[in-house]
């Protein structure tokens, strides 16, 4: 695969087809490496459609995108602020490309990405608008994605793949399954297809939390034993895709939460409540922690199965009767809703920001 260093990137400044020239990013030499894919399942056969079937099938903008390399408007395209867990694919063709685990806010009004999720994006050298820039498109349908740049976050890889939203469909976690995209279900916290057999003991679970600032609660939380994974975001509320913003004064009725993927194995839900949650946080204070005041900041757990809620109540009750905190627990109990990820720069805060603010510490 050719590749040259791309000189200058055109930013869209308003509707499309405006364009702005800055001075862009070099590009890296060796393309990222994308993960194995979960799990193994039958080998999928991605063809693209012949071009009567392209135009009955498709948009005039994603044609327009998909086929004839066009840019669609910053700010004002499908997924640029999607939030959701799920993967994006080939709009032409379905072949899987991205996650939303690897997508983060850019600021540049187009769904950005640090990697691939498989090894069906590649490389082009573009040498349209007087530049040199590296184009990528999917493997199989052949569809223009967008470019490929060296100013995404260094801690991920450096690149950003930022992409036209036209050249994507975006499939949700809860529905990974029932599109024939169950083996990436695992990525989520989710089983995959056939992956528990009788008997079997669930290798992961899912956990959401809440306590006060998610800064704080996250970073407790990851760096507990069998803890695979976390995730700040909102949930609890009625606003579709909340901002930060949106969680204030509770014009959202979110609050700040942390999802937490773990190993049963290593850390049991009932450890992870009783030896963790309600001693990272005052679980009596129900909408404050710290100097935090507000429904946003509310005592919660969140749960997923019954098996979850008649563990968290009895685990509530044992630590109200164990006399550690002088006032009653307050912590509320209910059934998980839609989880919205937070903003990238929430995303592990106090690794970002070493010393920054938190009121969460481990009690005796």
């Amino acid at each position: 695969m050719q590749r040259r260093i791309p000189l200058l990137v055109v930013l869209a400044i308003g509707a499309a087809g405006a364009f702005a020239l800055a001075q862009a990013p070099k590009a890296k030499s060796s393309p990222a490496k994308s993960p194995p894919p979960p799990s193994q399942e039958a080998t999928v056969t991605y063809k693209k459609p012949s071009v009567e079937e392209l135009k009955k099938s498709l948009t005039p903008e994603q044609y327009r995108v998909t086929q004839d390399c066009g840019t669609e408007p910053p700010f004002r395209n499908q997924y640029w602020d999607n939030h959701e867990d799920g993967i994006y694919v080939d709009v032409v063709t379905g072949e899987p490309l991205f996650s939303s685990k690897d997508k983060f806010d850019s600021g540049s009004g187009w769904p950005s990405f640090t990697k691939p999720l498989e090894p069906n994006v590649v490389e082009k050298e573009d040498v349209s608008h007087g530049m040199v820039r590296t184009e990528v498109r999917s493997k199989h349908g052949d569809s223009h994605l967008g470019h490929v740049f060296d100013d995404g976050p260094r801690e991920k890889g450096g690149l950003r793949y930022c992409i036209n939203s036209a050249s994507l469909r975006f499939i949700p976690a809860a529905r990974l399954e029932a599109e024939g995209y169950g083996k990436y279900a695992p990525l989520f916290g989710l089983k995959a297809p056939g992956a528990k057999d009788a008997g079997a003991a669930a290798t992961t679970e899912v956990a959401i939390l809440a306590g006060g600032c998610f800064w704080g609660m996250e970073d407790i939380l990851r760096k507990i034993p069998g803890v695979l994974d976390t995730e700040a975001g909102y949930t609890g509320g009625w606003l579709k895709n909340p901002k930060y913003e949106d969680t204030h004064d509770s014009k959202s009725g979110h609050a700040e939460s942390v999802k937490v993927t773990f190993d049963p194995r290593v850390l049991s839900y009932e450890a992870l409540l009783e030896k963790w949650f309600f001693r990272m946080h005052d679980p009596t204070t129900l909408n404050r922690q710290g100097n935090d005041v507000g429904t946003q900041y509310r005592s919660a757990i969140f749960y997923t199965s019954e098996a979850q809620r008649q563990t968290a109540e009895a685990v509530k009750k044992r630590v109200d009767a164990s006399g550690k905190w002088k006032k009653p627990v307050v912590t509320e109990i209910t059934a998980a809703s839609e989880w919205w990820k937070a903003e990238d720069y929430h995303q592990d805060y106090l690794v970002k920001n070493p010393g920054g603010y938190t009121c969460h510490f481990m009690r005796e």
